[in-house]
């Protein structure tokens, strides 16, 4: 993009920002209303008319029922799709609403909506306006939840999600070369006040950016250090792929169980720290059946087989030296080796 934050977006510049998706047959525009998304519309519409056969672009609006400015956006953004001659589809968030939680709880319904909607034009991807800043954000929110590398690579330009990709062509390009983009077009744009809410953590954060600006830890440096970390952690997953494959080679002579994952116990403490970690979390998460296993959690596990490999009675006649349950899965190490199944469901009470 352009080394000035606050130019607006060329028009060659917006065909390098979609080029990855000219082959698409359809695809769903996200957008609320608010500058980032308005401008992903705009840049996006403008990008389309100068292919001579371009995907179809159909503009979805989720109104979540949170605020009564919301129907009124809604049909803003109606308006400014069909001046752009695209068609619009306002979904609706129906149903009651968490008291806690809100936030993602209203991320996971606006997914699950543009994924439906997606289906219905036959769109192979969802195009969301998540710019720079918003990378800095996701950063530093899970920076503070302890997350680990594959967290901290923060969002990836292209995810898959309820069998659609969604692409975000918008997350090197910062918020204020979007707004002056939009400026120079001469487009109004809503502004959603829970964006400045600071009950949300996504607000707080974004009031000490200022602050982190001032000691060189702006968005640019931020986005990318998420950039870096995701390279790093892409370079992980190989080595754990790796590893995977070398483990199971060297059970070649055993017939695997249905069901269970197996290593063995000496070859696995030989690999390095997080590349184990890893393994186990796949495993877990392969197999357990109470969603994700927390990365904690699981570190907790790795330290309790390490201590427990290294224990003389580890390879001793096949009793248990360790045996867990995680996530829904059961972790077991007898025999000099670490089995990984299905956890026995648990017992209501009063059963």
């Amino acid at each position: 993009m352009s080394d000035d934050d606050n130019s607006p977006i060329s028009a060659r510049e917006a065909r390098r920002l979609f080029a990855g998706l000219r082959d698409a047959p359809a695809l769903v525009l996200a957008v609320s209303g608010g500058p980032d998304s308005v401008a992903l519309m705009w840049l996006a519409a403008r990008w389309q008319r100068s292919l001579a056969r371009g995907p179809q672009l159909t503009v979805v609006t989720v109104d979540h029922g949170l605020r009564p400015e919301a129907a009124s956006e809604a049909r803003e953004v109606k308006r400014l799709a069909a001046a752009l001659g695209l068609p619009h589809r306002t979904l609706r968030w129906r149903g009651a609403k968490p008291k806690t939680g809100l936030p993602a709880a209203a991320r996971e319904a606006r997914y699950r909506l543009l994924a439906q909607a997606a289906r219905a034009a036959g769109a192979s991807h969802v195009l969301t306006a998540h710019t720079r800043d918003d990378q800095a954000e996701t950063l530093l929110m899970r920076l503070f939840r302890g997350s680990g590398l594959a967290g901290l690579a923060a969002m990836a330009p292209f995810t898959e999600r309820d069998g659609i990709v969604l692409a975000r062509p918008l997350l090197d390009v910062p918020k204020s070369q979007l707004i002056a983009t939009l400026r120079r077009a001469r487009i109004g744009f809503a502004e959603d006040p829970t964006n400045r809410d600071t009950a949300f953590t996504r607000p707080r954060l974004r009031a000490l950016l200022p602050l982190l600006a001032a000691e060189g830890g702006d968005a640019r440096n931020l986005a990318r250090l998420a950039a870096r970390l995701a390279r790093a952690n892409a370079a992980v997953e190989v080595l754990a792929d790796g590893a995977e494959r070398f483990l199971r080679l060297r059970d070649r002579g055993d017939a695997p169980q249905a069901g269970v994952r197996s290593f063995e116990a000496s070859a696995f403490a030989a690999l390095p720290e997080e590349v184990r970690l890893r393994l186990l979390l796949r495993a877990i998460n392969a197999l357990g059946h109470e969603g994700p296993a927390e990365l904690g959690k699981v570190e907790t596990l790795m330290s309790m087989l390490d201590r427990a490999i290294a224990s003389p009675l580890a390879a001793a006649d096949g009793r248990p030296v360790l045996k867990q349950t995680l996530a829904g899965a059961l972790i077991s190490l007898a025999g000099g080796r670490i089995q990984i199944a299905p956890a026995p469901a648990r017992r209501r009470k009063g059963r």
